[in-house]
């Protein structure tokens, strides 16, 4: 078997053409780079098979795959498909010599501390994206600025075409407003194997051009490795003095506090945890989280060369000595700070007393302040004691006001609170009760009257109104009246005599200004009524001399509907003592005349039309109209009911039991050769009997102008042989006159109506009939343009105006409009907008 694929060829060691089909030279020597790329997982391997693990290089392989060497290369497989990988820029044989040449100079001088570079390796062993050559280039060997976007040659360059479409221009970003960045993200290569940060600052010169924002970062990596440089040794370097650092306690109370914000626990409790700590190279115990919080304040050391290892490995190390030292300062910190805090707490229990001993103290003075106003008001109280024991002057009203008034305007609250106005039952009511023992409201009306009008204002509660006379519910006053000044009223009512009517008015209308609503009630409902019932009922109008209405009617003021309940007994009696009346007699008027207003309107029609009515058709029925001798007594007796009489009824009479027969006499006069003249007299002296009222009446029109006829027709058809000379122009000249007159009492009426028609219609033109209308209005008040806009509509609704505000009425609410949507809005907010 032939070795040659093991030792290669001599010569052409640098040559370009390594890449051909000969074998190339294999180095066993273990270079720098072998050990620094152990540990690379981007370091190329040979996956061995069971077979190569057995025989090594002398096992068998297929014909069509080369056998694996130390050195060798493998075959290339032409059946696999064309890949297209873009191998940059190729240095020439020249270039690369100068650079082993070069690398192998500075190799000495960079060995401990920079790692070695990817030319001095074995081509096989180098590896890929972190041990590239310093030439800028971006991912893909791409160019900056040249080799963007040149694979499109390779394609229909569908991509450029789209981003042309969206605007993209070349040379510019991407973006609304081409803020995108021009050129690729460009590659940086690290020294060694760190993590990221792990050597300081990766921002390259293009991400700082694109996004210039200043980082914090850079100055953190210069105090890094500023800090780092006094923890490196360096061999042959003499032993430095320890530097030591000492805070005060201000200082470690400081961080204490900072420290204390940052932990959700006490201080305390995190003290005591252990922390077991294996991120790092060794495994590292904690004994509190503020240590491990403090684990990179101090940097680690640099890997040392192999000379400072040995001095450092001579050296004397105990760590427990150090670890009890360290524990002990840590206990020592813990121990100050939880003194620091205790004192803290203690100062603000002081403040916090302070400030409990100032609210005590205040509390305390009011305390005092109230306790010396209760004193006085027990001063004061005590006097109404003093009054009522042995050898003590009683109090006066007067007095007694005087101390209840100074109560209330200088101790109010007090006065609330204990409820002093319960004073008054005890202290007040035996006074007032004396007072009035002595009383006779008949006589004297007014008797203690302005005493009571004090005690209201003093005792009265304007809050409380009570309906039913309860005492646990009453204020001080309403029980005053009610247990004393009712009781002596009560006992006047029940001997008063209704017929007896001033003084008992008199008495309850001077006192009604002081009394609750309740008790004026009470003493109408259940005193004066009752005895009022009990006289109608005794009351006979055929037999007393004192009509009923002169005792009854001066309560009407004050009892109003409540007397309802005796009109009806009032009636009956009234229609019982009717039935043998004759209209000859004026008393039963008289007597009726001052109801016609206190009934209601359809009890007194059917009162009239019963009782009344009946009498006088008789009457009129026994009228005899006899011109040459007319008795004009039953008809003056019917006619003075006319203002009792409604209209209606009284026309009913007359032409019933009037008219037919007073026609009937006028057409036999006219038969039998009258004179024209007496009849015109006797014609006009019956019109003048009727007031304007009833002649206006259509009936009673119409009845006159039928006599009018009458007499036309018996002068134009001379009826009764000899006719007067000048007869036919004076009954033509009448009935001239009296159309005339009709004519012009109807325009009369019709102005009137006219008139007061438009004067409701003024009234009603006054008010807004709509909403629309009002806002109208209000406008013209405040001189603001309102009108509708031509052909503008919201919703169907008209547009107006308002001003300046565009506005619609829906209902009625005004909508003003708003930025997005229409607001509701109230009628004076609108003006104000406006205005």
């Amino acid at each position: 078997m032939s070795m040659s694929h093991l030792y290669g060829r001599r010569g052409n060691n640098n040559n370009d053409d390594e890449d051909d089909d000969g074998v190339e030279i294999e180095n066993f020597e273990v270079t720098d780079w072998d050990l620094a790329n152990e540990f690379n997982p981007d370091r190329r391997r040979h996956r061995q098979t069971k077979e190569d693990a057995t025989y090594g290089i002398w096992a068998e392989h297929d014909s069509d795959e080369e056998r694996p060497s130390f050195g060798g290369k493998r075959s290339k497989d032409y059946t696999a498909p064309v890949n297209f990988v873009s191998a940059g820029l190729r240095r020439t044989a020249t270039e690369e010599r100068e650079q082993q040449k070069q690398d192998s100079d500075d190799s000495d001088s960079d060995r401990d501390g920079v790692q070695p570079t990817r030319e001095i390796a074995p081509k096989k062993l180098q590896t890929g994206g972190n041990f590239k050559s310093s030439q800028k280039t971006f991912a893909g060997g791409i160019r900056a600025g040249h080799d963007l976007g040149t694979w499109e040659k390779h394609t229909r360059g569908i991509g450029q075409k789209l981003l042309q479409k969206m605007g993209y221009v070349p040379g510019k970003g991407l973006g609304k407003n081409s803020q995108g960045i021009v050129n690729p993200i460009e590659a940086k290569v690290r020294k060694g194997k760190g993590a990221v940060g792990a050597y300081g600052n990766e921002r390259t010169q293009q991400s700082l051009q694109d996004f210039p924002v200043v980082d914090s970062e850079e100055e953190e990596e210069k105090e890094f490795q500023r800090e780092l440089g006094q923890w490196r040794r360096e061999p042959g370097v003499g032993k430095k003095k320890p530097k030591y650092s000492y805070k005060t306690v201000e200082e470690l109370k400081a961080r204490g506090k900072v420290a204390g914000k940052s932990l959700s626990a006490p201080a305390a409790e995190l003290a005591q945890v252990k922390v077991i700590d294996m991120t790092g190279r060794e495994q590292k115990v904690y004994y509190s989280y503020r240590q491990m919080s403090q684990k990179h304040s101090v940097p680690e050391e640099t890997p040392l060369s192999i000379g400072a290892r040995d001095q450092k490995g001579s050296s004397f190390a105990l760590p427990e000595l150090e670890h009890n030292l360290q524990l002990l300062i840590d206990l020592t910190e813990q121990d100050i700070l939880q003194s620091a805090r205790r004192l803290q707490h203690e100062r603000d229990v002081v403040v916090s007393l302070t400030h409990e001993s100032s609210a005590l103290q205040e509390r305390l003075a009011e305390e005092q302040k109230t306790l010396g106003r209760l004193e006085t008001v027990l001063d004061l109280v005590e006097r109404f004691e003093a009054s009522d024991g042995e050898g003590g002057s009683p109090l006066t009203l007067k007095e007694c006001a005087s101390i209840f008034e100074t109560l209330q305007s200088e101790y109010y609250q007090e006065y609330k609170i204990l409820g002093l106005g319960d004073l008054a039952v005890s202290v007040v009511h035996p006074l007032l009760r004396e007072k009035l023992r002595s009383w006779d409201p008949l006589k004297d009306s007014t008797y203690g009257l302005e005493e009571v009008g004090q005690w209201r204002a003093i005792l009265e509660s304007r809050q409380i109104h009570h309906n039913a006379p309860d005492s646990s519910q009453m204020d001080p006053y309403h029980r005053l009246l009610w247990e004393v000044w009712v009781p002596v009223m009560r006992s006047t009512v029940s001997s008063w005599q209704p017929r007896i009517v001033d003084a008992m008015v008199d008495c309850v209308e001077s006192w009604s200004p002081l009394l609750p609503l309740w008790i004026l009630d009470h003493v109408l409902e259940q005193l004066i009524f009752p005895r009022l019932q009990r006289e109608v009922e005794a009351w006979n109008p055929l037999t007393d001399t004192v009509p009923i209405h002169s005792w009854l009617h001066p309560w009407l003021p004050l009892l109003q509907v409540r007397l309802e309940p005796l009109y009806p007994p009032i009636r009956s009696k009234l229609a019982h003592a009717l039935q043998r009346w004759h209209p000859s007699d004026g008393s039963a008027r008289l007597i009726l005349q001052p109801w016609r207003d206190v009934f209601t309107p359809g009890a007194w029609e059917a009162f009239m039309l019963k009782n009344i009515v009946p009498k006088l058709a008789l009457c009129l029925g026994e009228l005899v109209v006899n011109p040459h001798q007319q008795h004009m007594d039953p008809f003056h007796w019917v006619m003075d009911w006319e203002g009792m009489l409604s209209l209606s009824s009284l026309v009913g009479l007359l032409d019933k039991n009037f008219f037919p027969k007073w026609l009937q006499v006028l057409c036999s006069w006219l038969s039998n050769s009258p004179n024209y003249e007496e009849i015109t007299k006797w014609y006009l002296g019956w019109k003048s009997m009727f007031s304007d009222a009833v002649l206006a009446h259509p009936l009673v029109k119409e009845k006159f102008n039928e006599a009018l006829d009458i007499m036309n027709r018996a002068v134009s058809s001379g009826i009764g042989g000899y006719l007067q000379p000048g007869a036919r122009e004076n009954i033509a000249y009448l009935t001239h006159t009296e159309r005339r007159k009709d004519f012009q009492y109807e325009a009369l009426q019709e102005r009137r109506e006219a008139e007061s028609v438009a004067q409701r219609a003024i009234g009603a033109a006054g008010l807004p009939t709509n909403f629309k209308d009002l806002v109208q209005a209000k406008a013209e008040e405040n001189n603001i343009v309102f009108m509708p806009l031509v052909a503008k509509r919201h919703e169907g609704k008209q547009l107006y105006t308002f001003g300046r505000i565009v506005i619609y009425i829906d209902r009625g609410v005004v909508f003003v409009q708003g930025e997005k949507t229409w607001v509701p809005t109230s009628l004076q907010s609108l003006i104000d907008k406006a205005k």
